[in-house]
This record gives C-alpha cells, structure tokens and sequence, in this order.
C-alpha cells in the first residue's frame, strides 16, 4: 500500500496573520453539507413541497358560510274598483342561514345547512306575524367523471411525487458537493505535496551549487557548472512560487464549498489531516452497474416523474368520462308565528321532505379538449419512457467509464512509485560518481529534474486514482453510502 501523509505547512508570508485550521475530509463535508449554498438552496424547495402538499388537503376541510338580513317594504293605500278606500302595507323580515359544505376523499359533496325567516307587518287584514324555517342535508356523489380520481385526488398524489422529486433532487445535490469537496480536498493535499516536492527539490539544487563552489575554489571544476547549477537553483525557486501560488488557489476552492459567509474563513489557513491512500477497492462493473441503476437519485427522480405522470394521464383519461352524478337530499320544515316555535317544530320532525335522483351531463359532439388533452398526456408519458431508457443507457457508460478510470489511475500508482524509486537510485548512483570525480554536474542536474518529476507524477497518479474512486461512487450513486452518510428528513 502507498501512502502520503496529508499534513503539511506552506511558506506563505502573506498569510502571516491567518489562524490554522487543521481539517480532514470528513471535516470538510460535514462542514460543506451544513454550509454550502446550493445544498442550502435545494433544501428550500423540499420544504416548499411539503408546504404545497400540506395545502391540497386543505381541499376537505370543511367551509361554514352564514348570513343574516333585514328586509323592509311598504306600499301606499288607494281605492278599489268598487270606490272604496283600502289601507297601505307595510312588512318587516329577518332572514337567516347558515351552510357548513365539505368534499370527501371519495368525491362526495354534501352540505348541512338550516334556515329561518321572521315576518312581520301590516296588511288590509291588520297586523300580522309569521315565521319559518327548514334544515336539510344535501348530498351529490359522481359515478363516472371525478369517481375514482378528481382535481383534489389529483393534487395530492402529484404533490406527494413533487415531495419524494425534491427529495431525490436534494440527495443528487448532496452527492455532488461531497464529491466536489472530496475532488477539491484531494487537490488541495496535491498542491501541498507539490510544495514539499518543489523543497526538496530546491534544497538538492541548493545543495548541487554548494558543491559546485567548492569545487570551482578547489580547480577541479570549470565555473561553467557552477553557473549550470544555479540556473537550476533559480528553477527550483521558481517552481516552488508556483506550487505555493497555486495551493492559495486552491485553499479558496475548499472554503468555497463549505462557506455561506466566506468572510468567517478569510483569515483562515486549511491545514489538511488525515492519509492519502492508494486503498484498492472493490472495482466489479455489474455490482456498480446495479447499484447506479437502482439509486442514481437522478433516476429515482425520472421514475418519480414517470409515476406522477401517470396519475394526471389517470386523471385526463377520467376526464373523457360524462358527468353523471346521484343527488339526494333531506330535511325537515317548521313554521309558526315565532321563529323559536318554528325550530321547536324542526326538531320535532313531523315536516319531513326529501328529494333524490340523477343527473347526467354529456357533450353531444364528444368532449374534444378533454380527448385531446389524454392524448397529449399519453404521448409525453411515451417520450418519458424513452428518456428513462436513455439515462439508464447513460448511468452504464458512465459507471463503465469511471470503472475503467480508476483500474487505469491504481495501474499508474504502482508504475509511477516504481519510476519515482528508480530516479531515486539513478541519483544517488550518479551522486556518489560525482563525488569520486567520475560525473558532472550536467548529470546531476538531469537527474534530479527526472527524480522531481517522478515524484510529481506518482503524488498526481495517487491523487487522480483517490478522484476516480470518488467520481464512480458519484455515478454509481453510492457517494453518501461510501462516506458513511445517511440522509434523514422529517
């Protein structure tokens, strides 16, 4: 097993009053998870389901309506057809109903409500007062249009799958800031182990000019190598600018993903933790086949859809359906002078009445919007099938791909560490030649850019194997699981 340790120190002075922060990849997507702004985001729009699908039930609750009049009304008197003087009229009355309405899941309609009118005034007769009043319940249930599914049916079944959707959706968008804090985190480990490749390169190129002046001063040298090696000396310096340039770069990466207010890590020096390992793991292209087919939450998603399009094609193909709907309804009347007697009558319930029946509603040149939007239905149900096939095509390339990636990327592991352990023979070997006055420094100098870049190439194989892995979890769908994560909502 290969293994760099993951800890190290860049000579930054710019940073001089920055506070270190020692992190290890675990650290760091536990932090990206709670921090990061498109997890953050996509966690919004779950809610904002859940929200929506806790009003559609709001469709059964039940809704009281009430309401209470004064009417008035007078007539002047005159003269009959006989001559005869008559007096005017006048009446008074107070109305009032009251009517609690609800739909259930079944799609039956009914309403409970009761009312009652008090009537007073003056006729030819003389005075007179009356009161009435009925209570009923009213029901309508439809046979074939909404039976078995209607728009308050349909609104809670679409938005149970726009819930399971979005979650689908926030679990995709956590699997790719994992992955991102882990590709990110695995250059971060990259830049510093290119910092301390870049010193040791520097200090045998320090070294080689040390030597070179002795030699130059002892005349076994020609000044020309001495020149030689300091060019390779401002290289080196040169070099190492450069990694250390890039490794603030990347720092800024890292914090990117774990911050919501980037000014809380501005000041903040990342010191990653832990061990970078060539760890072999399992590589089997059915098992990653099988599990990128049966939890990409991508194609959770698409399967989600498929479902919810299938409950509104349910609901277009009931909508070609005539309305044809049973009624009833039952009650009992009252009547008196007062209205509190008029109730007395109505819970006494000797004034029953009772309607029932049906009725039928039927387009007679057919319901042309309701067939055509079926067919619409129908057809985007059939395009979405294609699509499902068609990312399922996908998931297998792209987990055969990454598959094949990281089988390469562990092969390389090993051929770089071989070609790292060779230039560092070849160096010592031609080291201690030099230093029995049978090489040059050109020798030397050629050596040890060979044995910085095998170094560089086995540190960038071993991070670039670390990435595949990472990547294939993320198209097999098991990005979560490998970081031993669960994802719980409530």
């Amino acid at each position: 097993m290969l293994m760099l340790l993951g800890c190290f120190t860049a000579a930054r002075g710019a940073d001089t009053n920055a506070s270190p922060r020692d992190l290890s990849l675990s650290d760091c997507i536990r932090i990206a998870l709670e921090h990061n702004l498109d997890v953050k985001i996509v966690r919004y729009d779950v809610d904002i389901r859940k929200y929506e699908l806790s009003g559609t039930y709001g469709a059964y609750e039940p809704v009281l309506d009430a309401s209470g009049k004064h009417a008035y009304s007078a007539s002047p008197g005159g003269i009959d057809a006989q001559n005869r003087p008559f007096p005017g009229t006048t009446s008074d009355q107070n109305a009032y109903r009251a009517e609690i309405t609800e739909l259930l899941p079944t799609g039956l309609r009914l309403a409970l409500g009761g009312d009652a009118q008090r009537t007073w005034g003056i006729n030819p007769s003389g005075s007179f007062a009356s009161s009435s009043g009925a209570a009923s319940i009213q029901l309508r249930q439809p046979l074939l249009r909404d039976f078995w599914i209607d728009a308050s049916r349909l609104a809670i079944r679409v938005s149970k799958k726009n819930v399971t959707i979005s979650e689908m959706a926030l679990r995709q968008q956590m699997m790719n800031v994992i992955t991102d804090v882990e590709l990110a985190y695995y250059d971060l480990l990259l830049a510093h182990e290119r910092i301390r490749i870049q010193e040791d390169a520097r200090d045998l190129a320090q070294r080689l000019v040390d030597e070179s002046r002795k030699r130059v001063d002892a005349g076994t040298i020609a000044r020309q190598d001495e020149k030689q090696a300091e060019s390779q000396l401002a290289a080196r310096q040169a070099d190492l600018l450069g990694a250390q340039g890039a490794l603030v770069v990347q720092e800024y990466a890292v914090k990117r993903l774990m911050s919501d207010d980037f000014s809380q890590w501005e000041n903040v020096t990342i010191h990653v933790v832990g061990v970078l390992t060539a760890e072999v793991e399992p590589l089997d292209l059915q098992e990653n086949w099988r599990k990128g087919l049966a939890q990409r939450p991508d194609l959770l998603q698409m399967k989600a859809d498929l479902e919810r399009q299938g409950i509104i094609l349910k609901y277009l193909n009931n909508q070609r359906y005539p309305q044809l709907d049973l009624i009833g309804s039952y009650g009992q009347a009252g009547a008196d002078s007062t209205i509190e007697d008029t109730l007395t009558g109505i819970r006494r319930g000797d004034s029953p009445f009772y309607t029932f029946g049906a009725a039928i509603s039927i387009p007679l040149a057919g319901d042309k919007t309701a067939r055509e939007r079926y067919r619409a239905g129908k057809a985007g149900l059939d395009q979405s099938l294609i699509r499902l096939k068609q990312l399922e095509q996908d998931i297998m390339v792209q987990v055969g791909v990454a598959v094949q990636s990281a089988q390469t990327r562990l092969a390389q592991v090993e051929k770089t560490r071989q070609s790292r352990v060779f230039a560092e023979g070849a160096l010592e070997a031609e080291q201690k030649k030099l230093e029995n006055g049978r090489s040059s420094g050109f020798f030397i100098v050629q050596l040890q850019r060979d044995l910085t870049t095998a170094r560089l190439s086995e540190v960038s194989a071993l991070t670039d194997y670390n990435k595949s892995l990472a990547q294939l979890a993320l198209n097999a769908g098991t990005t979560l699981e490998r970081n031993h994560l669960e994802l719980q909502l409530q």
